[in-house]
């Protein structure tokens, strides 16, 4: 049995635990606030550059473009966005099992695919297994803007562009709610599915100096408009995963800390009733 010096000393132990849970669910409570802030903030631009790539796209014109034609797929990229840290239940494992999977059923080579990682968490995954990493970017902060991660983006579609990968995939935790988020993946280029959307467009534009060439514009900003907002998507994710993932940890140290604190109590009583029983024991030896 332990002794009262060992429960006491796991007491408190849990107790600084559960002081630091509890302030990292309120951190993250706060950032998630922020985070779904921008991820709505940033829904407008998306729409309405949307909107005009469809406009154009579907418009039954001859604008052509290297990210609107389907080829032979040789190699795959995957888009993969993960955090920098853990402690955020299975944000990351979650999305890391699902991408090692698919890749595992597709690809026979390495020669096939190649992963782009954002975040610490899944670049060191990937590199610890050998699977071949493009490019990274670790660091971001919690509340991201497009400026830091412009180069990536840029880079990636050009990859596409310049025929060195033949399609992208992203892979992320859609952020449903504070208690929901799911895995997603999505094909990013080429972007097939224009014309099929083009028909809920309303609204028409005049163009100059011509549709082509605005296409030729338009067409890697909003590819990388979509690895944008995909990113805060995965922010808000993350924060409210790491929320939830801290409140569970600090209501489990109150379970602990309840059941220490009875062991205590009961420990205690029992070296108190050993003392009584060893007196009242001396006392009748005396007498």
């Amino acid at each position: 049995m332990a002794s009262l010096r060992d429960i006491k000393t796991r007491i408190n132990s849990t107790q600084k635990t559960k002081q630091i849970t509890k302030a990292m669910h309120m951190v993250s409570a706060s950032k998630l606030s922020k985070a779904e802030e921008f991820a709505k903030a940033f829904d407008p631009y998306s729409d309405k550059i949307k909107e005009v790539v469809n406009s154009i796209a579907g418009s039954g014109q001859d604008a052509e473009h290297p990210m609107l034609q389907t080829r032979e797929v040789k190699k795959t990229a995957y888009f993969v966005i993960t955090a920098d840290r853990g402690l955020a239940g299975a944000f990351n494992s979650g999305i890391l099992r699902e991408v090692y999977r698919t890749i595992q059923e597709k690809h026979q080579s390495k020669d096939e695919y190649a992963v782009i990682a954002v975040g610490r968490m899944g670049r060191d995954f990937f590199r610890k297994r050998d699977i071949p990493v493009l490019q990274e970017i670790t660091g971001l902060s919690d509340q991201p803007n497009f400026a830091d991660i412009k180069d990536l983006t840029s880079e990636t579609v050009q990859l596409f562009i310049d025929e060195e990968i033949d399609e992208l995939v992203i892979f992320y935790n859609h952020f449903i709610s504070a208690i929901s988020q799911k895995v997603t993946s999505k094909k990013l280029l080429p972007l097939t599915d224009l014309q099929e959307e083009a028909g809920g467009t309303k609204s028409t534009y005049e163009y100059e100096p011509n549709q082509q060439e605005i296409l030729d514009v338009l067409l890697p900003q909003y590819a990388e408009s979509l690895i944008f907002g995909a990113l805060l998507d995965s922010k808000a994710s993350e924060h409210a995963s790491r929320m939830t993932a801290m409140k569970s940890a600090t209501d489990n140290a109150d379970e602990l800390i309840d059941d220490l604190s009875l062991q205590y109590n009961r420990a205690r009583q029992a070296a108190i009733t050993q003392e009584i029983t060893e007196i009242v024991g001396g006392a009748a030896a005396l007498e």
